[in-house]
């Protein structure tokens, strides 16, 4: 189940480093929603349709033409605009806050913030933020790495090898990004990220061994902080008598927070060199992305020369 994610305008105005103008000492809101709102229109007295249930920018427009209002149809505006239960009101490029907008937030106990950022950048940083703190995530059991900069999640029961093959690839010169638990988040329509939560960054854990630190071990560039995924292995015991894919034909997905993923399937036994499996699969996987897919040309061929 994936839970409805919140942002705390205190902690948007911390981490963004915002400029309190008013807050009320035991007032927070919550932001839900990653779109901003510049309320051109309610200055204007429109409030039909208003989305006030997003963060409210004000920029250089919205303010000079506020000015030009006499002050009784300024009050009207405002109080009705603070009528709303806005989460917050921000004026960039450092403007000035009137002390009828500041006494008008007073009475609403809503929460105003000025930033020194151009509209323009101000909008795009925290519309940028406020997608990936906002976005649907889950945390999946596996181990994802980049390999060849393909973003490859490895599944699979405990104790089939995971962390084991993943510790091969950082030899053989990948990036670990996550081990044991990874951090999914679905920042676009069809884009998944992981990465791994803060108390595991580039910690590895190898039965026999113990919990090792990948980033000391092998260096910075064995690491990352997180990557797009792209490509699900999972890892399984291998069954006498089960069909495995031989030729790759048949491609099989496994969807994550709703986005399909291209999924394979390596079986387990000795003698089995996973790391070089998956790693030649991260290959394979690219160049079918660049227009060439091997299996297919081959069947091709063997369904001309049958009927020839």
């Amino acid at each position: 189940m994936v839970e409805d994610k919140k942002v705390s305008v205190s902690r948007f105005i911390e981490e963004l480093e915002l400029e309190v103008v008013h807050k009320g000492e035991d007032t927070d809101y919550e932001i839900i929603l990653s779109d901003i709102n510049r309320p051109a229109l309610q200055f204007a007295g429109f409030f039909e349709h208003f989305a006030y249930d997003r963060v409210q920018v004000i920029g250089k427009g919205e303010h000079d033409y506020f000015s030009t209002l006499d002050r009784d149809t300024r009050l009207r505006r405002l109080e009705k605009l603070f009528s709303y239960e806005i989460p917050v009101l921000v004026l960039a490029r450092g403007l000035d806050f009137s002390d009828d907008t500041i006494n008008m937030a007073k009475k609403y106990n809503r929460i105003i913030i000025r930033s020194q950022m151009s509209t323009t950048k101000f909008i795009n940083k925290a519309s940028g933020y406020l997608s990936e703190r906002l976005a649907p995530s889950k945390t999946v059991h596996g181990v994802l790495v980049d390999i060849y900069g393909i973003g490859v999640l490895l599944i699979g029961k405990s104790g089939v090898g995971k962390s084991e093959t993943a510790l091969e690839l950082v030899k053989r010169g990948h990036r670990l990004v996550a081990d044991d638990a990874v951090e999914i988040r679905r920042i676009e329509d069809d884009m998944l990220v992981g990465e791994a939560p803060d108390i595991l960054k580039y910690l590895m854990e190898i039965r026999g061994v113990g919990i090792l630190d990948i980033k000391n071990l092998y260096g910075v560039g064995a690491i990352r902080t997180n990557k797009v995924v792209e490509m699900i292995a999972e890892l399984e015991y291998w069954e006498e008598g089960k069909y495995y894919d031989r030729l790759g034909i048949d491609e099989e997905y496994m969807t994550l927070l709703d986005v399909p993923v291209e999924k394979i399937v390596i079986p387990v036994k000795p003698g089995r060199n996973l790391a070089m499996i998956i790693e030649v699969a991260a290959k394979n996987y690219r160049q079918k992305n660049m227009g060439y897919n091997a299996a297919k040309i081959f069947n091709e061929k063997l369904l001309k020369k049958l009927s020839d």
